[in-house]
């Protein structure tokens, strides 16, 4: 596939992992919606591409991503949606968030993350967090509210109370409470985030098979608002779908030869119809 310039985003593939880094280093990453839409369309590519098997996102420079670029001022957030609109490619195409993409997609929090810099990684599917850096879901301490599902997502993953704390409030923590919290998979110095999330997403790339993680992502995804007889019911067809097909045999095969799995199913084209709800 023909490369892809990008103003505001860096994108590189190496042993199956993408890595989508936000490249605005002089602005601490701050976010706008030039950069929103560039990193949307890389989550589509991330998900069309099979030599894909798992992102990584995370940010040029010593943050990950310090919030919404308030460059504008007090203006900076008094026409959101005619700032949205401006920033819509001419090009169109596909564009997702993080939790629609069919592979798994981490977060390398190596610096601070504020604002919408936290709320993008809550999209992520798990979040590897530097032990120092400042953390925030600040928007009630700027006039405005939260935002990319947060309100659904964050309960899901810390609780209701703890979610409260952190939307309600706004305040700062940091990377160890992140952990203790949940929000956090793992924490550690900010040297070893990008290192330890590559780790974690080539094992991904290597040893899991594409179509059963394209499936499991979804139903993960999708139980965020089911009941678990709802979640039962899928997961029986998919299970039946899934043992008929070649990767199940050769997940059996190479685990008893001893040797890495050779899977044939592509998550971009070889998933059943999904059940109905």
């Amino acid at each position: 596939m023909a490369e892809r310039a990008y103003k505001h985003i860096l994108f590189s593939v190496e042993g199956g992992v993408a890595t989508i880094t936000l490249n605005r280093p002089e602005r601490l990453n701050a976010f706008h919606f030039g950069l929103g839409a560039e990193l949307e369309q890389a989550y589509a590519r991330c998900d069309e591409e099979d030599e894909i098997r798992a992102v990584i996102l995370t940010g040029a420079g010593k943050a990950f991503c310090v919030g919404a670029d308030m460059g504008g001022g007090e203006k900076t957030f008094d026409d959101v949606d005619g700032a949205r609109r401006a920033a819509e490619p001419k090009s169109g195409g596909r564009r997702l968030a993080a939790w629609q993409v069919r592979k798994p997609v981490v977060a390398a929090i190596h610096g601070h993350a504020v604002g919408v810099g936290l709320t993008l990684a809550l999209q992520c599917d798990l979040r590897f967090v530097a032990r120092e850096a400042k953390l925030a879901f600040s928007f009630v301490r700027r006039g405005i509210i939260p935002e990319l599902g947060s309100h659904s997502i964050l309960p899901r993953v810390v609780g209701f109370s703890r979610a409260a704390d952190l939307l309600l409030s706004g305040r700062t923590f940091k990377g160890e409470e992140a952990a203790a919290l949940g929000l956090a998979s793992e924490v550690m110095a900010s040297e070893e985030v990008v290192p330890r999330a590559r780790d974690w997403a080539r094992d991904i790339a290597k040893n899991a098979a594409p179509a059963s993680v394209a499936i499991a992502k979804r139903l993960l995804w999708e139980g965020v608002i089911e009941t678990p007889r709802e979640t039962m019911v899928k997961e029986k067809q998919l299970l039946a779908w899934a043992g008929k097909q070649p990767d199940a045999a050769e997940g059996v095969r190479s685990f008893l030869e001893r040797r890495p799995p050779e899977w044939k199913l592509s998550a971009s084209a070889d998933l059943p119809d999904w059940p109905e709800d």
